[in-house]
């Protein structure tokens, strides 16, 4: 029986030094061809190694925004 998870949107803001961490631990992964483990704000997230990946600019008004993405489905 699988247990269905609730939805979830929500935006986390690291140290520079953590956000250099997951971005190295994410190439790393990505180079190895491994599945990528992370945790963001007390949940453990698994990345397959077939997800998608994505970089999407935004920008509206004077603000503007870099997104990188990682999509799959469960």
């Amino acid at each position: 029986m699988t247990q269905e998870k609730e939805d979830r949107d929500i935006e986390k803001t690291y140290p520079i030094n953590e956000f250099i961490a997951k971005l190295r631990r994410l190439a790393d992964a990505l180079e190895e061809g491994k599945q990528f483990n992370i945790q963001i704000a007390g949940e453990r997230i698994y990345v397959p190694t077939d997800a998608v990946y994505n970089i999407e600019h935004e920008r509206e008004g004077d603000e503007e925004e870099i997104e990188f993405q990682i999509k799959w489905k469960n």
